[in-house]
């Protein structure tokens, strides 16, 4: 016979009592776990992740009230409210059922026991604490899934050769759990590769978690990724669930991973290499099964050339390799691109405009856009909000230095940090300042825009 998978924990005092119920659970259930006192009961649920616990009610000598058992019940609910707990005694009576089911138990056995009778009270309290215990979960992870849902469109399109090769090797690469690694410039559609990824997959009806790596400060880094308990410091006044966790049987996807500190790499190694996380405050091993999609707009390897990045987690994460094209090298797909924005804010924002005519698109493919398709978005989206007409023109198109129209961004070399500090001065003139609209059209985060401000000194507008 099959045994069910389940942790059982029996506190009684009396040695009998644990063998006899020890021997008769163990052929039904994988994990028994027998305790003479209730005392030992927190730090087994440090180590443990318990679903029932069956609960003898009195331990003193003489004792037959079962005051000692509730009030054992209401610290085990503070402690983790998921458990079911089957209080167990020889001296039952409807006044300490009644306590004790108030007290958060949810059924009540009598010694002497009916074999059958207990193990099917032991499999229908099993059952009811996994069902909350995945109410839980969903619940946290709703939560988790709302603050890193994304606004992107779920279509990737393109028509350019280099594209169609990217097409077949998310088709190829969705079929497998393997580590997926997306290189590719700012605004060049990572995530949408990532999600496209997931949503072909095996695990498409599972959760698709985002973590924007370049947000979490590296004081939160564990606590945000692998989740914390209550109490493991002084503001954790409740257990959180981490991203890992929210990902679990479906897919995790890193960005910015070039970002991490070198100092939590190894942490991050750990958890992939272990398939296990730990939350903040707790020594209990959470088992996690996800698939993991990493991307970064870095060279990652020069990173490792230079020490800030680990080789061994380079190798873990990237199974298989994405590279994603700048716009500017394929820009045949401008039109099908442009016109996709133009239908799509043309609804939102209630207007009739025509696709992209022969002339704008020939003006449109002779800009190199920086920014790639987020920018080319946001350009269709501001031509759209401010046109009057039925047609674009390139007049309501605005492009900072482009086209020969604008000034031009000139320098004697190539410094990249002097060309990004000139890139961030110059966007946040445009926008007044404004962080959010600035860091947008760059492709960072406000977090990355405010650590790059910090780098180069860069003075808040």
């Amino acid at each position: 016979m099959k045994k069910t998978k389940a942790n059982i924990l029996i506190v009684d005092d009396d040695p009998h009592i644990l063998f006899s119920l020890q021997t008769l659970l163990e052929k039904y259930f994988l994990h028994i776990y027998t305790e003479k006192t209730p005392k030992k009961i927190p730090s087994i649920l440090a180590e443990k992740e318990l679903d029932v616990i069956i609960l003898d009610m009195n331990y003193s000598y003489g004792e037959t009230s079962g005051n000692e058992g509730i009030e054992w019940i209401k610290k085990i609910q503070k402690i983790d409210s998921n458990i079911s707990i089957v209080p167990i005694t020889a001296y039952g009576g409807v006044n300490m059922a009644v306590e004790s089911l108030k007290s958060g138990a949810i059924d009540f056995v009598v010694k002497p026991w009916q074999n059958e009778k207990i193990v099917s009270t032991i499999t229908a309290a099993l059952n009811y604490a996994k069902s909350k215990r995945n109410i839980t979960v969903l619940k946290e992870q709703k939560a988790v899934l709302n603050k890193t849902s994304s606004s992107l469109p779920n279509d990737f399109i393109g028509e350019s050769d280099s594209m169609q090769k990217i097409f077949d090797k998310i088709n190829r690469v969705s079929e497998t759990d393997a580590n997926v690694l997306i290189l590719g410039e700012n605004g060049t559609g990572k995530e949408l590769v990532a999600r496209s990824i997931h949503n072909l997959s095996e695990r498409k009806n599972e959760s698709f978690v985002n973590v924007d790596l370049g947000s979490i400060s590296e004081s939160l880094f564990e606590s945000e990724l692998f989740g914390l308990t209550k109490g493991a410091f002084t503001d954790a006044k409740e257990t959180k669930l981490g991203r890992f966790e929210a990902a679990n049987q479906g897919t995790l996807f890193l960005d910015e991973i070039g970002n991490i500190p070198l100092g939590l790499q190894s942490k991050l190694l750990s958890v992939l290499q272990n398939r296990e996380i730990f939350k903040v405050g707790s020594s209990k091993a959470c088992p996690i099964d996800i698939r993991l999609i990493s991307a970064t707009n870095q060279n990652i390897y020069n990173l490792v050339n230079e020490g800030l990045f680990r080789n061994d987690l380079l190798y873990r994460i990237n199974t298989v390799e994405i590279l994603l094209p700048p716009l500017r090298n394929r820009i045949e797909d401008i039109p099908l691109i442009g016109n996709y924005f133009i239908g799509r804010y043309s609804l939102k924002y209630k207007k009739k405009i025509n696709p992209l005519s022969q002339k704008l698109i020939n003006y449109l493919q002779k800009y190199d856009w920086p920014g790639n398709i987020r920018e080319l978005q946001h350009s269709i989206e501001r031509a759209v909000i401010l046109c009057n007409k039925t047609d674009l023109i390139s007049e309501d198109f605005q492009f900072r230095n482009s086209l020969g129209n604008n000034e031009q961004m000139q320098f004697d070399d190539f410094n990249l940090d002097r060309i990004e500090k000139w890139a961030i001065e110059n966007c946040l003139e445009k926008h007044n300042g404004h962080i959010t609209k600035a860091a947008e059209e760059l492709g960072l985060t406000r977090g990355a825009l405010y650590r790059r401000l910090e780098k180069y000194e860069i003075k808040k507008y």
